[in-house]
């Protein structure tokens, strides 16, 4: 370790400025707990250990309290895992008035050093310290982090932009009270824009469509080849691409894997269905999907469901041409209702199916209990349609004894009684907005 690199990188920091931050919904907390951040690639995790970072200078944090370590940076990318303590040491010698007092270490992909684990649990628990760490190398998964760290970190997902945080970059201030005519145009083009290119923030605050596309698929590619081609040495290449497109292009609905594996087998693509599953977990791993079970009366049957599959962002939809609104729609609520996740840890969300074969989109349980039944329509206007969504509805909510219900629409808002039970229609942009 070359100390003289290293205190000229403390001093750098301590000189460095955080200009154009962008708030974001995720606030983190100081916490005797590890505060691990986990999601894709370029989804903003680093931006927020920077808002972190200068809301506890606003707050009166002296930032020579504050460390911040990115161990892919050239200078720290040499350093052992046994070697980190000693960077604490040297930023003490450089600033010997703040010996005494609580440190703020905040960690960027601590994965390339090896052993780096053993590194955060003795800074941990040997310093008096709030840690704030997060990854998204290909060496190491982001959930992987929160996995090693395990009984010591608490872990926040970081998705891409919900719309209101996208409404937020676009600097799209507005009266959720008081919408006008005008405001509402805005309201609907953005959304259009949010619902064709996802959230994505450097896709966000690009303008021109071509670049958003192109940046889509730098990402799509960088999590496709680094996070599971090259990381687990898939050599079958033509199976995992077939399978992203199968699965992009079946997101919302049930996915069995017996089912491709015999599609593939038709096709002449040779592949176990261990190997399916295998790299289905991969792509949930790498959260460039999420599997949504069915709800069941019990754990172990609900685990062995059959899955929906939800992407990441819709953006991806985009590189495989689904415009398919519905799809689109359904998608955007199930990311809106993960990331309600972070402030309802104990909240469940599943899909539910009756007997006779009624669906309805989402159940949301906190607690055990069904509270909220979710059916997602782009388009009511026809009347076959329209009854097999409210049928649907009404029989879960009957089984759940609830009193109230959601549609979520492309443009129809109203409530009504059905039944003795109220249904409330919303557009998507103004569901978001306001639950």
């Amino acid at each position: 370790m070359d100390k003289d690199k290293i205190k000229r990188y403390i001093l750098d920091f301590q000189e460095r400025t955080f200009p154009n931050l962008r708030e974001r919904e995720i606030k983190l907390k100081e916490s005797s707990k590890i505060q691990s951040l986990i999601g894709a690639r370029r989804v903003g995790k680093t931006h927020l250990l920077f808002n972190k970072l200068q809301k506890l200078i606003e707050e009166g944090v002296k930032k020579e309290q504050i460390i911040y370590l990115n161990f892919e940076n050239p200078t720290l990318n040499n350093v052992l895992y046994n070697e980190v303590k000693e960077i604490i040491v040297l930023h003490w010698s450089i600033f010997p008035e703040v010996t005494k007092q609580k440190l703020y270490l905040f960690i960027d992909e601590p994965q390339a050093i090896d052993k780096w684990e053993l590194a955060i649990r003795e800074l941990h628990d040997d310093f008096n310290c709030h840690i704030f760490i997060t990854g998204s190398s290909s060496k190491l998964l982001s959930k992987e982090i929160a996995t090693s760290l395990r009984g010591r970190s608490i872990a926040t997902l970081v998705l891409p932009l919900s719309f209101q945080e996208f409404l937020a970059f676009k600097d799209l201030q507005f009266d959720k009270e008081k919408i006008s005519s005008q405001t509402k145009a805005k309201l609907l083009h953005s959304f259009e824009d949010f619902m064709l290119f996802g959230g994505y923030p450097e896709v966000v605050l690009e303008n021109d469509k071509i670049e958003k596309l192109k940046i889509t698929k730098d990402y799509y590619d960088l999590t496709i080849y680094k996070d599971i081609i090259d990381r687990y040495k898939v050599h079958n290449t033509q199976a995992i691409k077939w399978l992203i497109n199968h699965l992009t292009n079946s997101i919302a609905k049930e996915f069995s894997v017996n089912k491709v594996f015999l599609d593939l087998k038709s096709k002449g693509i040779k592949l176990s269905k261990n190997t399916l599953y295998e790299y289905v977990s991969m792509l949930e791993d790498s959260f460039f999907i999420f599997l949504l079970r069915k709800l069941e009366h019990s754990s172990k049957k609900e685990s062995l469901s059959i899955p929906k599959i939800y992407l990441n962002d819709v953006g991806f939809l985009n590189l495989f041409s689904v415009q398919d609104y519905g799809k689109r729609f359904e998608n955007i609520l199930f990311l809106h209702l993960i990331r309600k996740k972070n402030k309802s840890p104990l909240m469940k969300i599943n899909y539910w199916k009756s007997a006779d074969d009624k669906e309805v989109d989402f159940v949301v349980r906190e607690g055990g209990k069904v509270d909220l039944a979710i059916q997602v329509c782009y388009s009511l206007s026809e009347t076959k349609t329209y009854d097999r969504e409210i049928k649907s509805l009404l029989s879960c909510m009957n089984e759940f004894k609830l009193k109230e219900g959601f549609v979520i629409t492309g443009d129809i808002k109203k409530k009504e009684k059905i039944d003795g039970k109220t249904i409330e229609f919303i557009p998507l942009w103004e569901y978001l907005l306001n639950y």
